[in-house]
């Protein structure tokens, strides 16, 4: 385990995204954690703000111990901040959110109140700072001009579709889908970004998904932070996995996790999209130990294409059961035209 100490490259890193995120000298950041919350990322934070002349406060909220369910993992839906209104305003009133909790802010309920108070929200994902500081977004908005040429043919298209040599055949409608897309920073009243950032995504409306998704070994299961060792298939029917196809551990634990819930919305689909961020690596997982690594970086490697299961908010589908999974090698078409090809993002 790397030591989690300050170091001035992580602190310069965190710096440079709170200027990317426009903060100025008194603007008001709130530096929002739980008990469970990596310090060394809450301390960067303030830190950081401070360096740029912000009117920096913490929030601290007890990280809920929830009982009578599985463990949840990658679902992007802290529950820290329980609906308690005084901490929504003070978060809503701010200029700036630097979120610190362990899941993030991402599909909390609080987060539609947070934002129409006008505060931007940045997500620290929980990783080790050593990584965060490799994937911060450079100076010169390249990434940010990528995606967002991305995100536009997302939205202007009617069907995706996903295929790979391992068996994949996915189609996947757009009509009505909601699109978006992440940089890594945020500069906008009421919008939210998280770090590291790299890739542009799609939720679908109800009905929208059908066909045949295949994990090869080397795909991943960011839920359990697993490289895949054996092939594992998902039947999709009108957005919902009917059958999870595999003989080995690998397609054992997919079905005992998700059963586990006991809610059939933990089958459907919750985002769509493909990875953009040259910098992110697929194989570095294997570098960090699990404590130290969040995934976020596999969610965005380039040329990846990220299938998930569990809540989205468009189709109207809530669950705290969720899986996101990278995959390489497939080949991503809209309406025809290949954004990803066998697993390389074209330009």
């Amino acid at each position: 385990m790397l030591q989690e100490r300050i170091e001035p490259a992580w602190l310069d890193a965190f710096e440079g995204v709170l200027r990317r995120c426009a903060v100025q000298p008194g603007d008001t950041v709130a530096v929002l954690s739980e008990s469970q919350s990596r310090p060394v990322l809450v301390e960067l934070a303030r830190l950081a703000a401070a360096r740029l002349g912000a009117r920096v406060f913490g929030l601290v909220m007890p990280t809920v111990l929830a009982r009578g369910i599985p463990p949840a993992r990658s679902t992007g839906a802290s529950d820290a901040l329980q609906n308690l209104a005084p901490v929504v305003a003070a978060l809503a009133g701010s200029t700036l959110v630097v979120d610190c909790t362990v899941e993030g802010l991402m599909h909390a309920p609080e987060l539609p109140a947070i934002l129409r108070g006008g505060a931007r929200v940045l997500y620290v994902s929980n990783e080790h700072p050593e990584a965060l500081a490799r994937l911060a977004a450079a100076d010169d908005g390249s990434l940010e001009r990528l995606v967002k040429e991305h995100v536009r043919r997302l939205r202007s298209a009617r069907q995706m579709r996903v295929s790979s040599e391992a068996g994949t055949e996915l189609a996947i409608s757009l009509k009505d889908a909601v699109t978006g897309g992440n940089w890594g920073y945020t500069t906008r009243a009421g919008t939210m970004t998280h770090w590291p950032g790299g890739l542009a995504l799609a939720f679908p409306a109800a009905g929208s998904v059908n066909g045949r998704l295949v994990l090869a070994p080397g795909d991943v299961n960011l839920t359990f932070k697993r490289y895949l060792e054996q092939p594992v298939a998902l039947v999709i029917e009108s957005d919902y996995v009917t059958r999870i196809e595999g003989s080995g551990v690998d397609a054992d634990l997919m079905r005992s996790y998700i059963a586990a819930w006991g809610d059939r919305e933990a089958y459907a689909v919750s985002h769509v999209g493909y990875g953009l961020n040259a910098a992110a690596r697929w194989d570095s997982m294997a570098l960090y130990d699990k404590r130290d690594f969040n995934g976020t970086e596999l969610r965005a490697f380039a040329g990846n294409f990220l299938y998930s299961t569990g809540a989205n908010e468009v189709a109207g589908r809530h669950t705290l059961g969720h899986f996101d999974l990278p995959l390489r090698h497939c080949t991503v078409t809209l309406d025809g035209t290949p954004v990803v090809e066998q697993g390389r993002l074209l330009p």
